[in-house]
């Protein structure tokens, strides 16, 4: 289970790195070329939301791999869950297929209840 805890924490991980990052230095405008909802947001917000999942990569991360507090993992994937929430609401309001942060929140639950010793 462990491994596929660090598995499922790699992705996780790597994908809102990526993701977070693209928010950071991409311009707005040319974000919502892309993504449909930026073109809706400010140009704060759309930062603010990219430093969040820059944050949670690390936190599903670190904190489990150097034992420095490592409640702080499946409290950074509870945090990236609630931000897969507001996707999921965004991607229904925009009609568009609410599938892919579906299954990063699935990922999400996943790591937070594995850290937390639920599937023991």
């Amino acid at each position: 289970m462990n491994t596929a805890l660090w598995i499922a924490q790699g992705v996780l991980a790597l994908g809102m790195l990526a993701t977070g990052t693209l928010k950071l230095v991409m311009p707005r405008d040319k974000l919502a070329r892309k993504m449909k909802w930026a073109a809706t947001w400010e140009p704060r917000r759309v930062k603010l939301l990219g430093v969040a999942e820059v944050t949670g990569a690390i936190g599903v991360v670190v904190p489990w791999a150097t034992g420095t507090a490592p409640l702080l993992t499946p409290l950074a994937a509870c945090c990236l869950l609630v931000l897969m929430g507001g996707a999921v609401k965004t991607h229904l309001d925009l009609k568009e297929s609410p599938a892919p942060p579906v299954i990063v929140g699935a990922l999400c639950m996943f790591v937070a209840l594995g850290r937390l010793g639920a599937f023991r």
